[in-house]
């Protein structure tokens, strides 16, 4: 790949989705894509350039570009701090407002979702803290850029590295073991719904809306600061007022906005809507 290439990709790829990469991700870029290029039977990846920026069925290459490009490492609860911080912090508190008589709703983003065990994670424990026996309508948004990915997740069947994490009370609890895979239950799948969604697509954002809680983890670091700022202003428009941020454990808003007041509790910072 030659450097003029790999800018032109580097751009259609930061136009697209907001991921950027530096020159030194080279080689990175031209080992994720070398095999879109031979599934396309093209020749060079200056030709897969030009595909994607001129095909008519380039759009339908999107998705794999978006699959080849990012990420999908996760486990069921991760970051067991957070976690804890939401069950017994954030949880706590909307419950506490919602006592009034009425209905009551909870509603969740998890953005991106990867292959579902962040929202599968939520719901397990929302049902641990019995909010649907409660009379809680709970609704988990999930949604990720890559649409395989999202095909994983509602399938919800899973190896031994995905549920390394997993307390084994939940595991026996909210999984069916099949050979050497674990099956999420339906009782947990039923709360979650997945879409496809681009973090810099903001109609699409504003189209969901409405949140008590959003999970958007370990992804802003693949951002620019034009791009982190759009992005956590656009959560921000989509949490109701006193709803909470969720962000990776070694990110940070500093600098990026001033529009959430931080909340410490345990080990984990939050950042919460006023």
């Amino acid at each position: 790949m030659s450097l003029e290439t790999f800018k032109n990709l580097r751009d259609l790829i930061y136009e697209k989705s907001g991921i950027y990469f530096v020159e030194n991700k080279k080689y990175f870029l031209e080992n994720r894509l070398s095999k879109r290029v031979l599934e396309r039977n093209l020749k060079s990846f200056e030709e897969y350039y030009f595909f994607l920026k001129y095909d008519p069925r380039k759009t339908q290459e999107y998705p794999f570009l978006y699959d080849s490009v990012t990420t999908n490492e996760t486990s069921f609860f991760r970051n067991p701090p957070q976690l804890e911080a939401f069950e017994n912090f954030v949880l706590k508190e909307v419950m506490d407002k919602a006592r009034n008589p009425g209905p009551k709703k909870l509603r969740i983003l998890s953005l991106p979702c990867s292959t579902g065990e962040e929202p599968y994670t939520l719901s397990m424990i929302c049902l641990e803290k019995k909010l649907p026996a409660q009379g809680w309508a709970l609704e988990i948004q999930a949604g990720d850029i890559s649409p395989g990915t999202l095909d994983s997740a509602r399938k919800g069947i899973y190896g031994k590295n995905s549920v390394r994490n997993t307390p084994p009370y939940y595991l026996n609890k909210y999984f069916t073991l099949s050979g050497e895979n674990y099956i999420i239950k339906d009782e947990v799948k039923r709360f979650v719904q997945f879409d496809c969604v681009n973090l810099v697509d903001s109609r699409k954002i504003k189209i969901f809306g409405n949140f008590d809680v959003i999970f958007c983890r370990n992804v802003l670091i693949y951002f620019d600061e034009k791009i982190k700022r759009k992005v956590v202003s656009d959560l921000y428009d989509a949490l109701k007022p006193n709803g909470f941020l969720f962000i990776g454990h070694s990110e940070s808003l500093h600098n990026i906005s001033r529009a959430f007041k931080l909340v410490n509790f345990s080990r984990s910072p939050i950042y919460k809507k006023e």
